[in-house]
């Protein structure tokens, strides 16, 4: 049997529980099973249509499922799940990102982008910036594939997982996406100077991530979400200057 933890604002729907036993051979059959014994709960994990409702994740091991298989992920006996409602306006402790994936990320696009620029290159540089606005559509790092099918299970890179909000580098990522997309643009255009210029900024600043800790994108949705600016809802962890990389 798995085990699923259950979250502070949920426990009234199951009786008071924390953790319950559930059985499945994936995450749509344990949550089918864990709503079976606690019909009440099922409202507040769903939508009338049988949606997962947009601000529930469920996490497998720290990582959130919609970045695996989603409801098809397989699961193990071993394994550990976990629900974690989204809390507008603030940083939930349960929420996680796992920064070594970030930092493959971060690397790739590093390395990608001045190989485009040594071997000039607009295309590749495109590769890159399509690769980027990818992963911020799907809500991942845009080679998050490199890192979790090729280098994590080989030992070649070990995880990272802290508590953290995953928002604020999705609209780092996007924000580097456009910039580098604006410059390919301009070097398809023959602006070729301003172009590999943008390519270089979008490269400092991930090199500023990987190498400072210090992300430059979270640090202006946090600024945005002072502003109160709509859509902007987390913001920072306890104690954590605005973009600076939260405490494992």
């Amino acid at each position: 049997m798995t085990t699923i933890r259950i979250p502070t604002p949920l426990r009234q729907y199951t009786g008071g529980q924390a953790e319950i036993a559930v059985t499945g051979a994936n995450v749509g059959a344990i949550l089918s099973d864990l709503t079976g014994q606690h019909p009440s709960l099922r409202p507040h994990l769903y939508t009338d249509s049988g949606e997962l409702r947009a601000f529930v994740n469920v996490f497998l091991n720290d990582e959130d499922v919609r970045h695996l298989q989603g409801a098809e992920t397989p699961v193990k006996d071993t394994d550990k799940l976990m629900i974690v409602p989204s809390i507008a306006g603030g940083h939930d402790e349960n929420r996680k990102v796992d920064h070594a994936a970030l930092r493959v990320n971060q690397a790739s696009i590093i390395l990608l982008s001045i190989l485009a620029f040594v071997l000039n290159l607009p295309a590749l540089a495109l590769a890159v910036a399509l690769v980027m606005a990818y992963g911020t559509l799907t809500h991942q790092p845009g080679f998050k594939l490199l890192y979790s099918g090729f280098l994590r299970p080989r030992g070649l890179v070990k995880p990272d997982v802290i508590a953290d909000n995953p928002e604020p580098h999705v609209f780092a990522q996007g924000f580097g996406a456009v910039v580098l997309g604006l410059g390919v643009l301009d070097l398809f255009l023959g602006f070729t100077l301003f172009g590999w210029a943008l390519v270089w900024l979008v490269i400092a600043l991930a090199a500023l991530n990987l190498f400072v800790g210090f992300c430059a994108g979270c640090a202006v949705y946090y600024w945005l979400n002072r502003l109160k600016v709509p859509g902007f809802i987390k913001a920072p962890p306890a104690g954590t200057f605005p973009g600076m990389r939260p405490k494992a």
